[in-house]
């Protein structure tokens, strides 16, 4: 396997910036996963490393080796395509045996090699029909042997579990890690699922408009948003904003609203002051997780709890729990909450904010601050 590093890497459309001056290093044997809207230029780049889009600017290595100029095939990768990509006209066998039939291995080696392959992938039973003939689980195997099949130095994956239906997505992510965790294959990873991506990924780039927005691990990037463009992407229901006002008192500082007023902790407003923040608009961010019903509410979180009356717009029953919809300061709000509660629209509800999970960002530049 092999590490891909890309340095200042632009492609340009014209006028269109499709993937703006950005810099990745994916590590040998990591998976890293591409995760953006559509258009936010994560399949460009990944194009970009396969040689199927020719650079702008900037250079791309694979292996130590700068590979600019090196066309796909002579790249040493795989990459398996949202849409399979499979020959209609072959058998399974022959789709899979594709790429080492061309490079004229051996014909018992190929054997060999199908034949290992398929069984890993529980698909040894379907080697002589055709891909019409196939679930679309089946045809996504097939895709993923075919690339396995070559042993190349990166698998390159675009959106590869989009056709399946809900119950084989979840499924299949579960074979893609523990088909990772076998083969230690670096793999970069295509998607606009988030759910994909902080499941499967080591680490996730957050993409928007071609830019990188923030690259560190599932958990960081859902706790510790850089801005509020990640934060609003990453997590369901997302992030909910409120318009708010940051107060300066002697040392300590509040955030106030129309509807309430938090009084920060001191290791929060130590972090205000650092960012050389004053009295001032600011964006709140609290996720749905962080509202609590009191029968919810631990011993230690009455210390860092602040308590509103909100009235419920509607309820979504989610089965084992429940999203209530209400407004905070004129802003679309989002709690959740445990679903053994009657709740009802047009009702008051008492909810809890903590306050030790809120999120601060700066209302000019998006970053965030706390």
């Amino acid at each position: 396997m092999a590490e891909v590093i890309l340095k200042n890497v632009t492609k340009k459309y014209g006028n269109i910036v499709a993937v703006d001056d950005i810099n990745l290093q994916v590590n040998d044997g990591e998976f890293i996963v591409l995760l953006g809207p559509s258009g936010c230029g994560k399949t460009t780049t990944l194009r970009l490393i396969a040689g199927l889009e020719e650079l702008t600017n900037g250079n791309i290595y694979i292996g130590n080796k700068i590979v600019n100029n090196i066309p796909p095939k002579d790249r040493n990768i795989a990459m398996v395509f949202q849409n399979y990509a499979l020959y209609p006209h072959m058998s399974i066998y022959q789709n899979i045996s594709f790429g080492l039939r061309i490079r004229k291995t051996p014909k018992d080696i190929i054997d060999k090699k199908v034949k290992e392959v398929a069984e890993m992938l529980g698909i040894e039973n379907l080697l002589y029909r055709k891909p019409k003939e196939l679930s679309g689980g089946q045809r996504q195997r097939t895709a993923l042997a075919r690339a396995i099949v070559r042993n190349p130095e990166v698998f390159l994956m675009d959106e590869p579990l989009s056709n399946l239906d809900a119950k084989l997505r979840v499924q299949t992510r579960g074979e893609l890690i523990k088909l990772h965790k076998r083969l230690g294959a670096t793999t970069i990873y295509v998607t606009h699922d988030q759910i994909e991506a902080m499941t499967l990924g080591d680490r996730v780039v957050v993409m928007n408009k071609g830019v990188i927005q923030q690259i560190d691990k599932p958990k960081e990037v859902y706790d510790h948003p850089l801005n509020n463009f990640v934060a609003g992407f990453v997590g369901t229901p997302p992030m909910n904003f409120i318009d708010a006002h940051l107060e300066k008192r002697g040392n300590d500082f509040y955030v106030k609203s129309k509807d309430f007023q938090i009084k920060l902790t001191p290791k929060q407003a130590k972090k205000i002051e650092e960012a050389n923040l004053g009295s001032e608009d600011i964006t709140l961010g609290i996720r749905t997780k962080d509202f609590y019903l009191e029968s919810d509410i631990n011993e230690e979180q009455r210390k860092t709890v602040v308590k509103i009356v909100i009235n419920i717009d509607f309820v979504e029953l989610m089965g084992a729990e429940t999203f209530v919809h209400f407004k905070i300061n004129d802003s679309s709000t989002i709690a959740r909450v445990s679903a053994g509660g009657d709740y009802a629209m047009g009702e008051s509800m008492t909810l809890y904010i903590d306050i030790s999970n809120i999120h601060i960002f700066d209302k000019t530049t998006g970053n965030a601050v706390l």
